[in-house]
């Protein structure tokens, strides 16, 4: 069996969404009229869809003032696209304070290297993992103190929902082990 150290797996970060509150009231037909790329669904709830080209975010705004910010591929730029949304909203001449900033969730992809035999893996795994092929196509397995929850597919492909990008690195290092021990071998 080959050692943890010497294997080194590409973790691509797919989405980070994070919220930020303005500490002011938002007109949100305001925004749909005097802001750019802003979409306004009047049936879909009290809510504007804005857009950002760099980076590439959407933001869902309130008229709370709460922001939720999708799209971006890293923390910083999260943070980066919420500041500049920020201003943007500042410029439309709303008082808005930048408060309560926080990365909420974070989508990521991994491949192993080699095949996993997903009956194998849940059945070694129980209660953590569990698999309903009739359901879904991969196995899902839960980390209670990372609060990370993995899909584990047969090809190897492993998707990971954590809190932070440090969440999700530490979670690809322990689920690694495990599906090690069930990978299918060539014959």
């Amino acid at each position: 069996m080959e050692s943890d150290n010497d294997v080194a797996l590409d973790i691509i970060i797919t989405n980070v969404v994070c919220v930020f509150r303005t500490r002011c009231h938002l007109n949100l037909r305001k925004i749909a009229l005097e802001g750019t790329n802003v979409i306004y669904k009047r049936d879909v709830g009290q809510k504007v869809l804005m857009k950002l080209r760099k980076p590439r975010i959407t933001a869902s705004i309130w008229s709370s003032g709460k922001v939720i910010c999708t799209g971006a591929t890293s923390e910083e730029e999260a943070k980066l696209g919420a500041r500049r949304l920020a201003r943007s909203l500042q410029k439309l001449g709303f008082k808005v304070k930048f408060t309560d900033f926080k990365v909420v969730n974070v989508l990521a992809v991994c491949t192993m290297p080699f095949e996993i035999r997903l009956p194998e893996f849940t059945k070694s795994n129980r209660p953590l993992a569990s698999y309903e092929p009739e359901l879904h196509p991969a196995a899902s397995y839960r980390i209670k103190n990372l609060k990370a929850t993995l899909q584990v597919f047969s090809t190897g492909s492993i998707t990971v929902t954590a809190p932070s990008v440090q969440f999700v690195a530490t979670a690809v290092e322990q689920i690694y082990p495990l599906v090690f021990e069930s990978r299918k071998t060539a014959r």
